[in-house]
């Protein structure tokens, strides 16, 4: 062969992959329109989730649009109807009005609009998909210079996760006896659970005890100012959930959680390594600040190594990026829970996210977005998402600064969108500032306030729209930065005569 007949047989073959037509079906079109106007109630049955856009011809997505809006108003699409708003046009032959009343012709059953909704439905998704795919590669091949790669690959991701939400049309009314169901399925697998729990257990047995275990689908907002030990609190529960964590490989091959949780940790203050340490530090029972200084015996080295070997094989992933947006949160826990699996995901702090809006807008509708898209994003995950927040300074203002809802910083949407608000709060640490000069009497009245407060700590459920309010008492040993059940007269061993 020639290189000109070559060349020839090149051009011939990529003119073909350039003229593919993209997938389509017009006799499903064409089906479906005659079964409507044949019987106008065959449109409900496609209403819900199909648009005049989803049709590949264009006649057929005016023709579509038309008997929409005509239903809607309560009157009747016939081919009758329908041809003073469609006009004169030319079809090979044929008029407008004759094109509708070959398709009412044709039509034989109205009992399959639906099959053929979703045939035209899901050629659409694909077609949308195509689109997608060639915009990556578009803009690939010429992105503008201030669009790093992870900007497209976060960007194509966002698209594909918003085509494949609008590719679902099994939405809608369901009959009330399966939402009971449900219900009864949760309450059996809480029956069955160690402990009761209709939720995931935080492994704090008071905390549990009064919510059921963290519910899937929940945003729980973990509130506190600086140095009360919030950070602390979520990387104990997160280590908890993971130690118990148990899944049993279902028969598709995927793995179910059937105790303790797959958990997610997005670390946006501290780095993976901080993070770590204090992990490490709690199950030791060694000082972080001694890890961290070094001041370890060799005894505690060998107990860290022996820590550090359990802890690594948990199902506990961390993302240490910081300053990173609500949409690429969004986007990574999705990728961790089809990657990897996913059943509670930690924030640490609210605060750090960023949205999708310009910066110098304004923060409180900036947060309103974070706050909402979380919520959103617990519901479609169906997993509990524990965000950390920041409190304003007004709590330092008062003389009981136990925290309250009104102390929630910078939007009142982080207590309009979260199911479940708890505060950490910790008498000790206000105490160990207001310290009268020794030997007097405030000075023994001091210590006697500081022994009573020392290691309590209190997490005050200030919102719950599954249960009760109220406060649980906690233990913390700052040392290890550890919280644990606190010990009272009613949780001792019951004592022998």
């Amino acid at each position: 062969m020639s290189s000109a007949t070559a060349l020839v047989a090149r051009l011939e073959t990529n003119q073909e992959v350039n003229f593919r037509v993209q997938p389509h079906n017009i006799e499903a079109e064409q089906a479906l329109l005659g079964a409507i106007l044949v019987n106008n109630d065959a449109f409900y049955r496609v209403s819900d989730f199909l648009q005049p856009e989803h049709f590949f011809e264009e006649l057929h997505r005016r023709i579509f649009e038309l008997m929409s809006s005509m239903i809607r108003a309560g009157k009747i699409a016939t081919p009758i109807t329908l041809k003073t708003f469609v006009g004169e046009i030319d079809l090979g032959g044929i008029t407008a009005p004759q094109y509708l009343a070959r398709l009412a012709a044709e039509a034989t059953t109205v009992i399959n609009a639906a099959d053929y909704g979703r045939t035209v439905y899901d050629l659409a998704i694909r077609r949308q998909l195509i689109g997608v795919g060639e915009e990556l590669v578009n803009v690939a091949y010429d992105a503008p210079v201030e669009m790093a790669p992870r900007e497209q690959i976060e960007d194509a991701e966002r698209k594909l996760y918003a085509l494949a939400e609008k590719g679902r049309y099994e939405g809608g009314f369901q009959k009330f006896d399966g939402a009971l169901r449900l219900a009864i399925d949760m309450a059996a697998s809480a029956f069955q659970r160690a402990g009761g729990l209709s939720g995931i257990a935080s492994g704090l047995r008071d905390l549990d005890a009064r919510m059921g275990g963290l519910q899937r689908s929940d945003l729980i907002v973990l509130a506190g100012r600086p140095a009360m030990g919030k950070t602390s609190l979520a990387t104990n529960i997160a280590f908890n959930m993971a130690k118990a964590w148990r899944g049993e490989r279902q028969e598709d091959g995927s793995i179910k959680s059937v105790d303790g949780a797959i958990v997610g940790f997005f670390s946006l203050e501290m780095s993976a390594d901080q993070l770590a340490t204090r992990i490490v530090a709690e199950q030791s029972g060694i000082s972080s600040y001694k890890i961290r200084q070094g001041r370890i015996t060799e005894a505690d080295f060998a107990r860290l190594t022996d820590v550090a070997a359990q802890i690594e094989k948990l199902p506990l992933y961390i993302d240490q990026t910081g300053g990173i947006s609500i949409a690429q949160l969004v986007a990574r826990a999705r990728r961790l829970q089809r990657q990897k699996g996913l059943d509670v995901l930690f924030i640490d702090y609210l605060q750090l996210l960023s949205g999708s809006s310009k910066k110098g807008e304004n923060r409180v509708q900036e947060l309103t977005e974070i706050t909402t898209s979380l919520k959103a994003l617990a519901k479609e995950l169906n997993v509990p998402i524990i965000a950390l927040s920041q409190l304003s300074r007004q709590v330092e203002n008062r003389d009981d600064k136990r925290p309250q809802l009104s102390d929630l910083r910078e939007s009142g949407s982080i207590e309009q969108d979260a199911d479940v608000v708890m505060f950490v709060y910790r008498e000790e640490y206000y105490l160990k500032a207001k310290e009268p000069r020794p030997g007097t009497d405030e000075h023994n009245k001091w210590v006697m306030e500081m022994e009573a407060a020392h290691g309590l700590a209190e997490l005050i459920i200030g919102k719950q729209r599954h249960g009760p309010t109220g406060t649980v008492a906690l233990q913390f040993d700052a040392d290890v930065t550890r919280f644990s059940d606190r010990a009272d007269e009613t949780h001792l061993p019951e004592r022998l005569e």
